[in-house]
């Protein structure tokens, strides 16, 4: 049988309010009761139902993860790191897979059903109308890895990926390409269009530069390499700022089956550094994401947000830097 709030109170002496009070975050309750259920609990291995607390309190703890790329392992590393930092703070991920979701009504209507008390949209493609749904609905939220604004009508956290695309421009023209493509994900992603406009604004200013764009259908490695294989078999650029790590990984791929070298024939800079991006069969020159630095920042304003809801939105922008390794040629000299 399980051990229940009866059971507790009863080995401490005290009544069963008292026994709620001890495990209600804020309520009232004396040293020496406290420590009366607290080691009646230890005997009996009592803990207290959450389902059961969030009747009392009004809270349910419940935060909803909200994404729509599961096929890009980046967010694998950012599901860890949010659950995680979630469960430190006392907080319960309920993680709520949007891939395909173009009404943001419809994911407001189910996360209420489980009565959250506070949502993270985690996703650079999704548009801001997905994070002010929620807001709209009285769901504290944040938006991260979302489209920078100066002026943000929801929290946002995540990298500047204007700036993103202007490094990688850089990155390429230092190395004396002269033919460089841009292959981002779907030009429907915020992210992609951001990308490209830093890319593009950096490669206006060498206009002895000859430049391409294409994009692939999805940040995933199936996308980047089919978009790569089709790139190849038409003449390809010298080398590429594919946009997102994974899909640099899946024009690698492209590149191998091709038969062409890498740095040697072609070049190619992605964007996260995630962590396979590292391993010594791909070797990526990659943009640095913090995304440890974004995930902790959304989860502070998470928590901000549900101690005192009245707020004005705000921006958080990190920068992001250049990781060499070993797909780009040397920078001359």
């Amino acid at each position: 049988m399980a051990v229940t709030l009866k059971d507790v109170a009863e080995m401490a002496g005290v009544s069963r309010s008292a026994v709620s009070r001890t495990f209600t975050e804020g309520a009232s309750v004396s040293a020496k009761v406290r420590l009366k259920v607290m080691e009646a609990s230890s005997v009996l291995g009592y803990s207290p139902n959450a389902l059961a607390s969030s009747l009392t309190t009004g809270r349910t703890k419940l935060i909803g993860l909200v994404s729509d790329n599961f096929h890009n392992p980046i967010f694998l590393e950012i599901f860890d790191l949010v659950t995680k930092g979630l469960q430190e703070r006392g907080l319960r991920p309920l993680l709520v897979n949007l891939s395909d979701e173009l009404d943001p009504e419809n994911s407001v209507r189910m996360l209420r059903q489980y009565s959250v008390d506070g949502v993270i949209v985690a996703s650079s493609t999704l548009p801001v109308s997905f994070a002010e749904a929620f807001q709209r609905a009285g769901v504290p939220v944040v938006h991260a890895f979302g489209r920078h604004s100066a002026q943000p009508k929801v929290n946002t956290v995540g990298i500047d990926n204007f700036s993103a695309g202007q490094m990688a421009g850089k990155t390429l023209i230092a190395r004396g390409y002269d033919n460089i493509g841009f292959m981002g994900g779907p030009e429907t992603a915020t992210s992609t269009q951001d990308r490209y406009a830093g890319f593009l604004g950096e490669l206006r200013k060498s206009p002895h530069i000859a430049h391409s764009v294409s994009y692939a259908k999805a940040y995933s490695f199936v996308a980047g390499r089919e978009e790569m294989l089709r790139l190849i078999a038409s003449g390809p650029a010298q080398a590429y700022f594919c946009g997102d790590d994974v899909l640099s990984i899946g024009a690698l791929s492209a590149a191998q089956t091709s038969r062409l070298s890498v740095p040697d024939d072609i070049g190619f800079i992605g964007l996260n550094d995630m962590e396979m991006a590292q391993w010594a069969n791909i070797n990526l020159t990659t943009i640095h994401n913090p995304i440890k630095q974004v995930v902790s920042s959304t989860i502070e304003l998470v928590v901000s947000m549900l101690s005192d809801q009245r707020y004005f939105p705000k921006a958080v922008l990190f920068p992001g830097r250049i990781v060499e390794r070993g797909t780009l040629r040397p920078l001359h000299g």
